[in-house]
């Protein structure tokens, strides 16, 4: 699986009940600039409020399968039970992370990814209460940013994403970043110290 990121492969199923796994390496890939990360002025205004808290790593087996399961809008994802034990496996192994939204203590949204070098593949979000995903992917941000990442790899740019300043590489410059990227030793720390990361979350809202 690692060596599959490093080379800019990323596997998905065909559907939650799919039983073979694909590898993909998309013509044009999906990234996230965190140097030119958009942050929403109504969404700064929900991330800076008392409204949610978040957590990281806390959770990761019930964020994965929040991701899997169907949604308004989303009747069915490529996410089956392979997916889910070998990213536990990753996560076990310190390579996969969650972030994770919460209301009164109870998960309501977040997304995970995997992490290596200076580089974060997100892979998936979900959302329960309005906003809950983009919450977490602000908190992402930040935290990537403090932990000196370089790139933030979407997978594909949807129009969720697009909002955020998403954009489309093409595959041959998409993997001249990621092997530059991937020789970053940033540190994707479960507790970074909470005044930076509120200082960070305040920059990216004043931006």
């Amino acid at each position: 699986m690692l060596r599959a990121y490093r080379h800019g492969l990323f596997p998905m199923a065909e559907t939650r009940r799919g039983e073979r796994l694909y590898w993909l390496d998309p013509e044009r890939r999906g990234v996230l600039p965190l140097d030119r990360f958009h942050l929403p002025r109504r969404l700064a205004r929900t991330v800076l409020s008392d409204a949610f808290t978040v957590t990281v790593d806390r959770d990761f087996a019930a964020t994965i399968a929040g991701c899997a399961q169907s949604a308004p809008g989303r009747d069915d994802t490529w996410i089956n039970p392979q997916i889910e034990r070998l990213f536990s496996e990753l996560h076990q192994l310190g390579h996969a992370h969650s972030v994770e939204t919460r209301q009164h203590g109870h998960l309501v949204g977040g997304l995970y990814g995997v992490a290596i070098g200076g580089v974060f593949f997100g892979e998936s979000m979900f959302s329960m209460v309005r906003d809950t995903s983009k919450v977490a992917l602000v908190h992402l941000v930040a935290r990537l940013r403090l932990g000196g990442f370089r790139l933030l790899d979407t997978q594909f740019v949807t129009a969720h994403l697009s909002q955020f300043g998403a954009e489309e590489l093409p595959r041959d410059d998409y993997k001249v970043h990621l092997a530059h990227a991937l020789t970053v030793p940033a540190d994707f720390a479960a507790d970074p110290d909470p005044a930076a990361l509120a200082a960070e979350i305040h920059c990216l809202a004043e931006r």
